[in-house]
């Protein structure tokens, strides 16, 4: 199937397979099906059919599947709660950009000319189109070997960093935490839409009240972002007070 595609998207493809470091394992006999890779870097706006929705809807369960045996190899000693409080940040759509910027995912993403000047959506093409990437990998080999040996290296760098942080990136639930173990009440969140366009990075703004008094504000595209945001800079000022 690799004969199926155009030199100049075959040349593509296998550099981005190089960045990845699949090139190694490919020389070793590793299979890979070329014509899934260039599906999985295929927007709807590229072609009616042949796009990469199906495999990012793949690709969602395999990275949860990738981060949770990580996970539980590296951290045996961590609760449940605890695992799934870390993968939780690192199957998030931030961090899925994240990880597609590094290996400027976006230059293979076959786009319409209109689609790639929608700026506001370039993050979520990158965390859908990585997302089809694991997808179109898993199915090479119907398992992990072409995921872990790159994917690793970013789980342990990001794990490091939230089990470092208190309030293990989820700020609202920390929040609540504390406002509940030092006062017995919760804080208040006000929200509002700063920005119309959907997509836009500070399309809403929060507040968070406690006690009367503003704590913490917060912009992002959604309205649970905003008050995440919020949230954070809410729970490092009340603990300074404490």
């Amino acid at each position: 199937m690799k004969n199926m595609l155009s030199s100049m998207r075959q040349d593509q493809l296998e550099r981005l397979v190089q960045k990845l470091g699949l090139d190694i394992g490919l020389e070793k006999g590793c299979p890979l099906r070329w014509d899934l890779l260039d599906r999985a870097l295929c927007h709807p706006s590229a072609h009616p059919v042949e796009h990469y929705e199906h495999l990012e809807f793949l690709g969602d369960g395999v990275i949860r599947l990738a981060a949770a045996q990580f996970l539980t190899e590296t951290y045996p000693e961590l609760s449940v709660g605890e695992l799934a409080a870390v993968r939780s940040v690192l199957v998030s759509d931030r961090t899925l950009t994240e990880i597609a910027t590094v290996y400027s995912l976006d230059r293979y993403i076959l786009v319409t000319s209109a689609v790639k000047q929608d700026e506001l959506g370039v993050s979520r093409r990158l965390a859908e189109g990585l997302e089809a990437l694991l997808g179109a990998l898993y199915l090479s080999t119907q398992d992990l070997s072409l995921i872990r040996s790159w994917l690793d290296g970013h789980f342990q760098d990001l794990a490091q960093s939230v089990l470092a942080d208190p309030a293990r990136k989820n700020y609202k639930a920390a929040l609540q935490e504390w406002t509940q173990a030092h006062f017995q009440t919760l804080p208040e969140y006000r929200v509002k839409e700063l920005n119309p366009q959907p997509g836009a990075e500070n399309r809403f703004g929060a507040e968070v009240w406690f006690q009367r008094r503003l704590w913490g504000t917060g912009q992002g595209r959604s309205r649970k972002l905003a008050e995440q945001n919020a949230a954070q800079e809410a729970f490092a000022r009340l603990k300074n007070q404490n």
